[in-house]
């Protein structure tokens, strides 16, 4: 077995890493799928009442790991489990809250460089939760944004991701009222939302316009209409056995039928394929995949090696089980 791991914290993450270097680990870990170096466990969800159960995980390099999590509407408490593929020893446990939106942020970024025209300065986004800070960082790290647009159904939640935002990067965003406003204009348009029926169609979007759908990973919800699937002449998806399992937009549309023009993000990748002149609407769709956290906790192993940080805890030791029922002793 190996050596001792270690334990990652949430800072010690936030610490050892930025969206910059995150979509710099994903797409390396894309290129590695493409050639058959790393493999994905397809994502497992469990839905009880208003509430999920997720698992996912997967193969990279000398790591195979998982990640696991519960939404509630108490919150979250994700944890990535990483062990040497070799032999099965323990390498870390990472506190993955903060690797969640680096991770969901910058797989979106990675999409943005490729599917995306690389004039892009105007960026729509729909949705103000916890993954939303990341999706305006990381397109402001893939693209020349100069203009953010907001739209939130609600007043206050938009008035207070606006505030994020000025004091987060500096910018002062558009608040919208709706989303056909918030997407006048824009050439990447982000939906981070857990809508139950769709708020976005075609007649929305602009021509040449590159859709992040990274919202409804859940049956139950849906954020765009079947219509922009007409425009699109461009797709592609993290992993498409999640997208075929899991989402709610792409199942109506392809059911069990022909998936060929659904392409993985690696693929397209991989073969050099770009937006051009001709392409109308592209959308990105995912998930969450085993393949991009991995990518993220071996980069942050190497860097909390590298520079003393984490905490060491001790290899677990194997126990034999207590097989029989001990007899109780009786009192003196």
């Amino acid at each position: 077995m190996g050596t001792d791991a270690i334990w990652i914290t949430e800072s010690d993450v936030v610490e050892l890493m930025d969206l910059a270097d995150a979509i710099t680990a994903l797409e390396t870990a894309l290129r590695e799928e493409a050639r058959g170096a790393a493999q994905n466990m397809t994502k497992t969800l469990l839905q009880y009442g208003k509430n999920n159960l997720h698992a996912i995980g997967g193969k990279l390099g000398d790591f195979v790991g998982t990640k696991s999590w519960t939404h509630t509407q108490g919150g979250t408490c994700p944890l990535l489990l990483l062990w040497r593929a070799e032999d099965g020893s323990l390498v870390a446990v990472i506190e993955a809250f903060a690797l969640g939106s680096l991770r969901t942020g910058g797989i979106s970024g990675v999409a943005a460089r490729w599917m995306a025209l690389e004039n892009s300065s105007v960026m729509a986004i729909a949705g103000t939760g916890k993954q939303a800070l990341a999706q305006v960082g990381a397109m402001l790290a893939a693209r020349p944004i100069e203009h953010l647009r907001i739209y939130s159904p609600r007043a206050e939640s938009r008035q207070a991701f606006a505030a994020q935002v000025v004091e987060e990067f500096g910018i002062q965003p558009a608040e919208c009222t709706s989303m056909k406003d918030a997407c006048r204009g824009a050439h990447i348009v982000t939906l981070v939302t857990r809508a139950a029926t769709p708020f976005l169609d075609a007649a929305m979007l602009e021509r040449g316009a590159h859709l992040n759908a990274v919202g409804a990973i859940a049956p139950d919800r849906e954020e765009f209409a079947q219509d922009v699937f007409d425009r699109a002449t461009l797709i592609a998806v993290d992993n498409l056995p999640g997208v075929q399992q899991l989402s709610r937009e792409f199942m109506t549309r392809y059911g069990p039928g022909d998936w060929n023009e659904v392409a993985p993000l690696s693929a397209l990748i991989a073969s050099g394929r770009r937006r051009s002149s001709v392409d109308d609407l592209s959308i990105f769709k995912a998930m969450g995949m085993g393949i991009s956290d991995l990518a993220l906790g071996a980069e942050l192993v190497r860097r909390a090696h590298a520079r003393g940080a984490g905490r060491v805890i001790a290899q677990p030791r194997k126990q034999k089980p207590r097989l029989s029922r001990r007899r109780a002793r009786s009192p003196a």
